[in-house]
């Protein structure tokens, strides 16, 4: 904007406004703050592997494009922001989906070992962080070969998934239970004492022995399997506490199967 001004000379000269020098150095608009906001996000979305960082990423988005105002009005409707809301909504959804596929037993339903490790992680924290114990069960199907052999993969599989159906039904719903490879599982008690974890492990021998039975030598036989329980310390890692609750399970197997043995720590 130009404004007139009086010269010595009694002469009108035309001066240029200040506000006009402001505008032309005009800051960035909101929807170019958003965009290139976006970009970062996006490359460290590439950047990284880890489901848990990027759902936190998608989480930030989402967050920023419900709260973003445009003063570019001409680009901006409403209707662009709510469907890209939509759209960072349907793929964070995607992301969990898929995290759970990558954390989960296809055929029994448990968690598998990639899982163990997330929760275990969360669950020891916690455990420190209250001064509270974290019961860690090896078990282990017992003559799970003779099964497969007599009875063909197809039962033996039937037999592993009636195992995780019983131990979900029987325990608490702050425990975990993971498929550990083959006919292994582990189960996560959190703050229990060894009585109570000893307890917990028989109630779930005693329900599967309930509920099913193999057709075996001519006769129907329960199903049963062997455990060992540890107790982790303040501190200990995941290796540590499954080895001394895997060398318990051997102590179990050893003694006849169909036993829970505790971890003498």
């Amino acid at each position: 904007m130009q404004k007139a001004t009086n010269n010595k000379r009694g002469m009108l000269r035309l001066v240029k406004s200040s506000n006009l020098v402001e505008s032309e150095q005009k800051p960035m608009t909101d929807s170019e703050k958003y965009y290139k906001q976006v970009q970062q996000y996006a490359e460290q979305i590439r950047n990284t592997r880890n489901a848990d960082e990027i759902v936190r990423i998608l989480d930030i988005v989402l967050s920023e494009t419900r709260g973003v105002k445009f003063s570019d009005e001409a680009f901006v409707a409403q209707e662009q922001v709510k469907r890209a809301e939509q759209k960072i909504e349907s793929l964070k959804n995607e992301v969990e989906q898929l995290r759970s596929l990558v954390q989960t037993d296809q055929m029994t339903g448990a968690f598998n070992r990639r899982g163990l490790d997330d929760i275990f992680k969360r669950e020891a924290a916690r455990a420190d962080r209250n001064a509270q114990s974290l019961g860690v069960v090896m078990v282990d199907l017992d003559d799970f070969k003779r099964i497969n052999d007599c009875l063909g993969h197809p039962y033996g599989d039937n037999v592993l998934i009636s195992l995780v159906t019983v131990a979900q039904e029987t325990l608490r719903p702050t425990d975990v239970v993971v498929r550990f490879g083959g006919e292994e599982f582990v189960i996560l008690l959190p703050d229990v004492e060894m009585e109570e974890a000893l307890t917990i492990v028989q109630r779930i021998q005693n329900n599967l022995a309930k509920s099913s039975a193999l057709p075996l030598e001519n006769q129907l036989m329960p199903i049963t399997f062997s455990a060992g329980v540890a107790l982790r310390a303040f501190g200990e890692n995941q290796n540590s506490v499954i080895s001394r609750a895997d060398q318990a399970l051997y102590q179990a197997k050893r003694m006849g199967k169909n036993c829970t043995i505790p971890s003498v720590a």
